[in-house]
């Protein structure tokens, strides 16, 4: 087992010193300076760009929601699939023009995608006005990264090869004050063969709980309503530290909170996951109805294929086991169509097992190869009209699934979280399984527990009206 390494308090102080001096440094310049965060990918990515920004505002930086003007443009990258790297190629590609018009601006490029050699070396080749490179490990040494850069005039590369560690004490500037992401840990030990992520986030590292639970009731004081755990496992949870706890237990910890709020997690993987988290999710108050459990594929070969470590009869008997405590449980999960050597029969398999679990909702894709991993280099003869005309109907299939159960929720009452309006005018909201719903009702009410009628569904949401509104 790894030590997991924490960086010491004394590190995080030196950084917000160095936030100081960056600040000092500002201040010596006309006009407030402004920063745009452009985040791309998963939750965690989300989260690490709250912190981002808890440096930039340490810094003396206010928020703009545009790139043209800003004084520094950070892009926080995903690596996961290459769509998301083309559009973050093409979008550093677009920043040659701000930074024409405003030769002064800083450019940053961080995240999963700059922890790659090969995605720096073409940012240092083909992106000359690209100041500052780094992968996640360093994100906790952003201000001394930036202060190199301001103090040198040389553009700076620092997405080498890090171990990753855990830095508490960085600050954070939440975009939600309804809802908010608090990572429980980082990394990931499963090597995937089509997944990139322990390569470029490194291996799993737990935060202390008493550190998570802090955060937690700081949230829950404020007045947070929804808390999202996340890792890229949770169920791995406390493995690599030197405590009797688990995440079952931490969930126990975290419901014992005091405040008016719901947890969520993601991500689970099924070789964890076990009866006894099953068990808290029943008892906990707190613990939405919720889980998000990743199938990838209906195939045993295919699974076996990509280092997923269950078959299909495991994954089946955690949903029945999960049904059983949690008769409504709102289950979702993620599946790839057109993994190397998935055939027609593999693929029906696949199918199948959506129609027999019957999931409220499906993040579904086609493979996408990603250097460096194991299934870049498998033999992959499925034709991608194939490939497509597969998705589309697992697609169509899944809508059909998810316009049903979304119709069974229509004369019910529930009790939801209204956290925003969406960009119709209405009021969104999200039942405690997650399911959106769109209703008519006053600003006032936004984050805050209502009971909502059920009026009607499509395949994507639901909508309703305020309960106690007449």
């Amino acid at each position: 087992m790894r030590e997991t390494q924490t960086i010491a308090p004394a590190e995080i102080d030196r950084q917000l010193a160095l936030c100081d001096e960056i600040r000092a440094r500002l201040d010596q310049t006309p006009g407030p300076k402004h920063a745009y965060v452009d985040t791309y990918g998963c939750q965690q990515n989300e989260a690490d760009s709250e912190r981002l920004r808890g440096y930039l505002a340490r810094m003396g930086y206010a928020f703009s929601d545009t790139e043209e003007g800003a004084d520094l443009v950070l892009l926080n990258t995903c690596a996961v699939r290459e769509h998301a790297e083309q559009r973050v190629f093409g979008n550093v590609g677009a920043l040659s023009h701000t930074k024409r018009r405003h030769p002064g601006q800083l450019i940053v490029v961080c995240g999963c995608m700059a922890r790659q050699e090969h995605v720096a070396e073409r940012l240092r080749r083909s992106f000359p006005y690209v100041d500052l490179v780094f992968g996640p490990q360093l994100l906790w040494k952003f201000p001394e990264l930036l202060l190199q850069k301001l103090t040198t005039g040389k553009r700076v590369f620092a997405a080498g090869d890090e171990p990753g560690a855990v830095a508490e004490g960085i600050p954070v500037v939440r975009q939600d004050r309804v809802r908010a992401w608090v990572s429980v840990m980082y990394g990931c030990n499963n090597f995937c063969t089509y997944c990139i992520v322990p390569y470029v986030r490194g291996r799993e590292r737990s935060r202390r709980p008493e550190d998570i639970l802090a955060e937690v009731r700081t949230l829950a004081d404020a007045g947070c309503k929804e808390i999202t755990l996340l890792g890229q496992n949770v169920n791995s949870y406390g493995k690599d530290l030197d405590l009797d706890v688990d995440f079952a237990w931490l969930l126990e910890q975290i419901d014992a909170v005091e405040g008016d709020f719901l947890v969520r997690f993601m991500t689970s993987h099924p070789k964890d996951a076990s009866e006894r988290l099953f068990d808290v999710m029943a008892r906990c108050d707190k613990i939405a109805p919720a889980l998000h459990l990743p199938f990838q594929s209906g195939s045993d070969r295919v699974l076996r294929a990509m280092n997923r470590r269950y078959d299909r009869e495991h994954y089946l008997g955690l949903v029945r086991a999960l049904r059983a405590r949690i008769p409504d449980i709102v289950l979702t999960s993620d599946v790839i169509v057109g993994f190397p050597g998935e055939t027609q029969e593999d693929f029906e398999q696949t199918l199948s097992l959506i129609e027999e679990v019957g999931y409220d909702a499906l993040f579904t894709f086609i493979f996408s190869p990603r250097r460096g991993t194991p299934a870049e280099k498998l033999d992959d003869p499925m034709p991608k009209e194939q490939k497509s005309a597969n998705f589309q109907r697992l697609v169509q299939r899944q809508n059909e699934i998810s316009a049903q159960k979304h119709a069974a929720y229509v004369g019910r009452t529930l009790r939801c979280l209204v956290d925003g309006v969406g960009h119709d005018g209405k009021l969104s909201a999200r039942t405690a399984g997650g399911r959106l719903v769109h209703l008519d009702g006053p600003e006032e009410v936004i984050g805050t527990y209502r009971a909502v009628r059920i009026t009607g569904s499509s395949t994507w949401a639901l909508f309703g009206d305020l309960a106690d509104e007449g």
